[in-house]
């Protein structure tokens, strides 16, 4: 999402390089260009001026050290100016009550639904009793779309869709989810295309009827800058308690994202992308300070892994790599655990240095399918012991797969120099650390 404004921002710093000590001049220059990409990505002018104003005052006021060039300092103040400008610190999601409410608001094709779903598989992982209210009583395909989605991630959906009363829906989901042992129901409201009274009422009767412990609006992030003046909008009406940034994968500027907590006051607490249900993560602000900025975001990156990978399979793969029996099948099985932590450009963006590397790449979450149709077109025997694969067996497993015999000798040349440095490293004995850098449960 932010590729551009990271570019840009890049280039701006690059007017320090060479510089032996920060001065008015060469600052000035630094920070119009700065301001400049600013406002490029759709940040609110007033907001720019005022991030840069203090980037500038903090630069010149800083002392450059001898291991710091002048680049290297002002990229690390306008890190932290970022931080503050997207809230500072994270702020989780909270949950009172019994059970604890949280309400779903926002504009037709914000993402709401898809979000309520993405919410409740979130929390469902943290061990809660989670349950899903369908009050989108206006848009023929919500409570359809919301039964769906709670069937996929296992979890319930209270509907009534010949109900027109949308607060009479979600005070009878109340009950429901209390008889049936909820401790947290969600309830996904209506959207309209534009703000307009009879939603504000509609929204603002249900709060005042349910009490949520959480109202978090939900933002399209590709809308730019009018989701900023929408969400202010719905926050004099609502005073809602958090933001929701979706889409961020999309193909946006992102002055969203970096203006919205300055103009209403109220914190980013969740941002998402794309359809996977796995694709939400609790927003902290350094951390997006340091993906815009290049630096990636290694502990994101990890809390991804740990919170995808089944512990005990990840165990049981270390011992077949350290014993050297790693087979298709066990490649299989990391293909599937690596698809559902989201969409590859994005966990390649959280590597350092990535995010500028990829900029032109255009990496597609299918590019694994050919890889799985070859090793799918196998027998077990051949998944087992790849050795066994003669030429008439790769004729088979190319015609079979949809690929051809080239694709395949490929992949087995490649999974066979994979399994070589693995024995070599077991061998000389780092191994057990390789594996244990590469995957967050290694024991």
């Amino acid at each position: 999402m932010f590729d551009s404004l990271s570019l840009k921002l890049e280039k701006a710093f690059q007017n320090l390089k060479g510089q032996g000590r920060i001065t008015e001049i060469n600052v000035a220059s630094t920070i119009k260009e700065i301001r400049k990409a600013l406002i490029d990505a759709d940040v609110n002018y007033k907001v720019a001026k005022e991030v840069t104003d203090d980037i500038k005052t903090k630069a010149m006021g800083m002392d450059v050290l001898t291991a710091v060039s002048p680049g290297q300092l002002l990229v690390k103040v306008t890190n932290d100016e970022l931080t503050v400008l997207m809230g500072g610190q994270s702020e989780d999601i909270k949950l009172e009550g019994s059970p604890a409410v949280v309400l779903i608001a926002g504009l037709q094709g914000s993402g709401k639904t898809t979000f309520s779903g993405k919410l409740a598989s979130y929390l469902k992982r943290q061990g809660k009793q989670v349950m899903l209210a369908a009050c989108d009583i206006y848009r023929p395909a919500a409570i359809d779309q919301l039964k769906v989605l709670g069937e996929q991630i296992g979890v319930p959906v209270y509907a009534e869709p010949e109900n027109k009363d949308a607060v009479k829906i979600a005070k009878a989901a109340i009950d429901h989810a209390k008889k049936n042992s909820a401790n947290i129901l969600i309830v996904d409201t209506a959207g309209r295309l534009a703000v307009d009274e009879e939603m504000m009422n509609e929204i603002a009767d249900l709060k005042n009827t349910l009490k949520p412990s959480e109202t978090l609006f939900v933002v399209d992030s590709m809308t730019g800058q009018d989701a900023v003046n929408t969400a202010k909008t719905f926050n004099d009406r609502l005073d809602f308690n958090g933001v929701v940034l979706t889409k961020l994968d999309g193909d946006t500027r992102g002055g969203a994202a970096l203006s919205i907590r300055k103009v209403v006051d109220k914190p980013i607490k969740f941002i998402s992308s794309g359809e996977k249900m796995e694709a939400i993560e609790r927003f902290y602000p350094d951390r997006m300070a340091g993906r815009i900025l290049g630096m990636g975001d290694v502990v994101g990156l990890v809390e991804k892994a740990q919170q995808t990978f089944d512990e005990e399979e990840a165990r049981r793969l270390n011992k077949k790599f350290r014993k050297n029996q790693f087979d298709f099948n066990d490649f299989l099985s990391q293909l599937e655990q690596i698809k559902k932590m989201g969409d590859m450009k994005s966990l390649l963006g959280m590597i350092p240095g990535m995010s500028k590397a990829m900029k032109d790449v255009d990496i597609d979450d299918n590019s694994f399918k050919p890889i799985e149709a070859i090793i799918r077109s196998m027998t077990n025997e051949e998944r087992e012991n790849p050795e066994l694969i003669n030429a008439s067996r790769k004729n088979r497993i190319a015609v079979g797969s949809g690929n051809s015999v080239q694709q395949v000798n490929q992949l087995l040349k490649q999974f066979d120099q994979m399994r070589k440095m693995m024995k070599t490293m077991n061998k000389m004995g780092g191994g057990k650390r390789a594996l244990s850098a590469i995957n967050p449960f290694g024991r």
